[in-house]
């Protein structure tokens, strides 16, 4: 369905998120399509120029860095200069009007928190800063990201530093956070994610699990839209700001 064809099944999902004591979100690549970001699986996307298994897993970037860093700096142009959406946007404002008390993202390109959201969990890490995996040191990304052939080393130990992102192979971050969140959590707004990949695809079904409701943003079916209660199709950059506008003025 869409907002403009079925209003009555709008207002009918403001109503239910007006009810909800503990808001939450879970978003995906779909949110940061309109800000310039293709999902990585879709067509043009960086996988379709990077295999993942070569490039994109712990393995690979252990046993040659160097490949990998071609790899990484792809990714920081893509993300380089990108701006929220109107999508990023309407869910800062649900928080700081008070109803939504966080975020789940798989996204690294932290548009959330440039749009003023101030509880971001960030499952997959982020691009903005380099870690070292030998000694821990963390430092910002800066130009060594994007623009230098060399590889940047640890100043600590002299290891390569890699992107402080969840490459496959590692473990998703912050979830000694997000497992107390969506436990307190009566509803679940799912937003440009098909929420496929564990542990994060088991957020809605534990959300209706435990009473709550999961309302889903996205442009087509996904694997969870049949047990959702309320799905909102079209542009999330068009769909969650008139979402939200409707909470805002129902309250």
């Amino acid at each position: 369905m869409s907002l403009r064809s079925r209003s009555v099944d709008l207002r009918d999902a403001v109503r239910r998120y007006s009810s909800s004591q503990f808001a939450v979100a879970l978003t995906g690549a779909g949110i940061s399509v309109a800000c310039g970001i293709p999902d990585f699986r879709s067509p043009g996307g960086l996988w379709t120029h990077y295999e993942p298994n070569e490039y994109g897993t712990l393995e690979a970037f252990l046993t040659n860095p160097a490949k990998a860093w071609e790899f990484y700096r792809a990714l920081g142009k893509t993300l380089e200069d990108c701006m929220p959406g109107n999508a990023h946007q309407a869910l800062a404002r649900l928080e700081e009007q008070g109803d939504l008390q966080g975020i789940v993202t798989q996204n690294i390109d932290r548009l959330h928190q440039a749009a003023g959201s101030r509880r971001v969990l960030e499952v997959h890490g982020t691009h903005e800063t380099l870690q070292c995996l030998q000694c821990s040191h963390v430092e910002a990304a800066g130009d060594r990201y994007l623009d230098s052939c060399e590889l940047p080393k640890c100043p600590g130990c002299d290891f390569v530093l890699k992107p402080d992102v969840v490459l496959f192979g590692e473990p998703i971050r912050c979830w000694e956070e997000i497992d107390p969140l969506v436990g307190r959590c009566d509803l679940l707004l799912v937003i440009g994610t098909s929420a496929n990949v564990y542990p994060i695809a088991e957020l809605p079904e534990r959300v209706r699990a435990q009473g709550g409701s999961v309302i889903e943003f996205n442009l087509t079916e996904t694997r969870i839209s049949p047990g959702c209660d309320f799905v909102i199709r079209g542009e999330t950059e068009t769909t969650v700001p008139r979402f939200v506008d409707a909470v805002l003025t129902s309250t």
